[in-house]
């Protein structure tokens, strides 16, 4: 135990430290060790999502992003695993090359529905009141709607809480979840479902009824389709409901054992949350459509050169980068003498070239007849040989390009720099191009 922790020790206010690199927890003091039920110092190393939430993965409300040395994060949170109203306040502390999150958190008292979900109409009204605010914290749609469903599965104590939307294609795709801790995640198992499979489900969220499962057993004879589906989950029981848009059901949400004795209380959460969620989904749907006009080439619907640049700032330091500047040959002259329809056909046969050879990394249409792929941890051999790929397949589909590549070893380097280099090459690549075609 580090000397720095061990000032609070006795403290009787909850103290634990985190490495921000791997979530471990470095220190947990005597008061939040046995707030949480960790035994002596058997809980280091283990993941503070885990062992302090309850969640597999890392929490949706987690703020280490927002961390600054020197300063405090302040605020209050009814904790669904404690039963406890807590003021927390956390800051970033650096030491010895390592990043640690250190929490301070004062015990406020009990709150409504501790330890087990007291579902008496007040105190469910407070929890839903209380998913609601700690959800609408979150700066966008998408995140809200992850903590939302994380408080669910917290407050009411399920395994699994869950989002299923429908695709375009008419089908059922499972969009959001949270796993309490040991329960295997699904949702890479539950994409593209026929709704077939929910269907008697379905009978009854056309009628803006919920769907509970008190024993899956039931299920095997009046249903073996779904119970094909539910068993190898670990499901003995559910409740689901329905998600209306305009009186049209547009997908469900569902938690997986719950507390049974609880069952249809919750089932009347899950009818005042699924407006709010539907509310979510289309502000979801607006940021993303706002996303797509502002940052990808509606044309070739790649990044566009706002996009460009947003990904340079993300780009890490630590790996190699190779830059490939690519010039589509001759969209003047075909917008003139074919018209503009044909120039996108060309552009768009150029793109496809390039997004064969190098879709894995990140593609840009940077100007009328100029492209950018940016590909770091390539190796330079593997870039010269994608280069090469991308002109040969390029003359193969009329859409010839000119191509400059350059390769970095190292990605400290400036990339504005590299980038300028690659295009000097694509120039040189291009007069050797019309001294031969003329």
């Amino acid at each position: 135990m580090s000397k720095i922790w061990e000032l609070y020790e006795n403290l009787n206010e909850i103290v634990y430290v985190v490495d921000l690199d791997n979530y471990g927890l470095v220190y947990v003091n005597a008061r939040g060790r046995k707030a949480y039920g960790l035994e002596g110092e058997a809980y280091m190393g283990k993941k503070c999502y885990q062992a302090l939430q309850g969640c597999a993965l890392p929490c949706a409300a987690c703020e280490n992003s927002s961390l600054r040395p020197g300063q405090f994060l302040e605020w209050r949170q009814c904790h669904p695993v404690l039963g406890k109203l807590l003021e927390r306040k956390c800051t970033l502390i650096e030491e010895n090359g390592r990043r640690y999150r250190f929490e301070l958190a004062i015990d406020q008292g009990d709150i409504g529905w501790q330890k087990e979900p007291r579902m008496e109409i007040d105190s469910a009204n407070a929890m839903v009141n209380e998913v609601l605010r700690i959800s609408l914290q979150a700066d966008k749609p998408e995140k809200s709607i992850l903590r939302l469903v994380e408080c669910l599965g917290q407050f009411l104590r399920g395994e699994r809480v869950y989002i299923f939307e429908e695709t375009r294609e008419g089908k059922l795709s499972n969009t959001y979840e949270w796993c309490a801790q040991g329960v295997s995640r699904q949702i890479e198992n539950l994409q593209n479902i026929s709704q077939e499979v929910p269907k008697l489900w379905y009978q009854r969220f056309q009628n803006g009824e919920n769907v509970l499962i008190h024993d899956l057993e039931d299920v095997w004879q009046k249903d073996p389709g779904l119970y094909g589906y539910l068993y190898p989950q670990g499901i003995q029981s559910l409740v689901a409901s329905p998600l209306m848009d305009k009186k049209r059901v547009i997908g469900f949400y569902g938690i997986d054992n719950p507390p049974g004795r609880y069952m249809d209380h919750i089932s009347s959460v899950f009818q005042i949350v699924g407006h709010f969620i539907v509310s979510l989904l289309r502000r979801r749907n607006l940021v993303r459509s706002l996303e797509q006009m502002s940052y990808y080439d509606q044309l070739t619907e790649i990044g566009n050169r706002h996009a460009m640049h947003e990904y340079i700032a993300s780009l890490g330091k630590e790996e190699s980068v190779g830059v490939l500047y690519c010039d589509v040959m001759g969209l003047k002259k075909i917008n003139d003498t074919k018209g503009h329809q044909a120039g996108d056909r060309l552009l768009l046969r150029a793109c496809r070239c390039l997004k064969e050879e190098l879709g894995e990394y990140a593609l840009f249409r940077i100007g009328g007849d100029e492209f950018l792929a940016l590909c770091p941890g390539i190796e330079n051999e593997e870039l010269r040989r994608r280069m090469e790929a991308v002109k040969r397949k390029g003359e193969e589909q009329e859409a010839s390009m000119a191509v400059g590549c350059v390769w970095n070893p190292d990605g400290r380097t400036d990339l504005d720099r590299l980038i300028a280099e690659a295009d000097d090459r694509m120039y040189e690549d291009k007069r050797e191009y019309y001294e031969k075609h003329g």
